[in-house]
């Protein structure tokens, strides 16, 4: 059995999220498994913890700052001289590789680049590293300024900022995000209806962080009765029944979801998902029988790309088998499907 490691840490969702599609698309292979691997909570889970909350309040309540050390993390030569602190998070990682034996690394977080290029460099690691960036447009140097055997970006914007910045073309694909595989194998009932004024315009709101400002949000989507709003609350008791409290009588229809596994379907049959106060845009997109949001969907169905993951797979397992570097797979043909902003 070929082993794959993903390589992911819990410092925003959009890295796990992506980890475990890519996850789903190798063990789909025959002969191949693909294990998720988070260095920072195997190392110090409680130390992991503390600083995942971290990072999430200082996001939340002090944007500007957090806005300022990541530019200085792009822009600073001192970066690769903190990666020093995580010795032991190297080591440990280097045991997991000489145990596993792994015919590739898949990294969607972008320490881990550092991190194998000095194990690189001492002899401990000897197979393929990728880098799966998930950052999009203006991305962080720390994403391409270690070594990587390829790099694989969410869109050719993306991929131009980064030949500009040095980087090979032959070693720069546009995959798509990674995203669950039930977005590629979605059933037709996965859309959203046509707008009309005879049907509810269809809004999800996706509430992960930032309570008391999502209260006023909510609050503010309630109102307008053309509206079906779709709340997830995760586990977050308090909250969920707060959001019930606020939906009896309120103009708009609502449906109030605490934790659920349905997010993939979710997404595909509202017409928007939103996660930050931008309720007038709504009532613009939503106007006239939703012909701003066609325009937005027009413009999705173009750039879609919902087998991202099995493409990015099959690269790495293609490149391990030839030992080159080939091509990725044409484009699949986006049926033409309503998708979520």
């Amino acid at each position: 059995m070929a082993k794959v490691l993903i390589l992911t840490a819990g410092y925003g969702e959009g890295h796990n999220s992506a980890a475990r599609a890519l996850q789903s698309a190798f063990n789909e292979k025959p002969g191949v498994e693909a294990e998720l691997i988070d260095v920072f909570a195997l190392r110090a889970p409680r130390i992991n913890n503390l600083s995942r909350k971290g990072y999430i309040k200082l996001i939340n309540s002090a944007p500007k700052i957090w806005s300022w050390f990541y530019q200085w993390l792009d822009r600073s030569s001192l970066v690769p001289h903190l990666f020093w602190l995580l010795g032991s998070h190297r080591r440990l990682l280097a045991r997991i590789i000489a145990e596993q034996r792994p015919i590739a690394l898949v990294s969607t977080y972008p320490v881990y680049a550092w991190m194998l290029n000095r194990l690189q460099r001492e002899g401990l690691v000897r197979c393929p590293q990728y880098t799966v960036i998930t950052d999009a447009l203006t991305i962080n140097s720390l994403w391409y300024r270690a070594r990587s055997d390829a790099w694989f970006v969410t869109d050719h914007d993306s991929a131009a900022f980064l030949k500009a910045k040095g980087l090979p073309e032959s070693k720069v694909q546009v995959s798509g995000f990674p995203v669950a595989l039930r977005f590629a194998d979605r059933p037709d009932s996965w859309q959203p209806p046509e707008p009309s004024a005879a049907k509810p315009f269809r809004v999800l709101f996706m509430i992960n962080s930032g309570r008391s400002a999502a209260i006023e949000i909510a609050r503010a989507l309630l109102q307008n009765s053309n509206w079906h709003i779709t709340f997830t609350a995760g586990r977050d008791e308090e909250l969920l029944n707060e959001l019930r409290r606020m939906a009896e009588g309120a103009p708009a229809r609502a449906e109030i979801l605490g934790w659920t596994d349905r997010i993939p379907e979710l997404l595909m049959n509202h017409h928007v998902v939103i996660s930050k106060e931008i309720v007038a845009v709504l009532r613009r997109a939503s106007e006239n029988n939703g012909d701003l949001w066609r325009k937005w969907r027009t413009n999705l169905i173009r750039i879609a790309r919902p087998a991202a993951a099995r493409q990015i797979a099959s690269f790495v397992l293609e490149a391990e088998s030839a030992k080159s570097a080939p091509r990725l797979m044409p484009d699949p043909v986006v049926r033409n499907r309503a998708l979520p902003v």
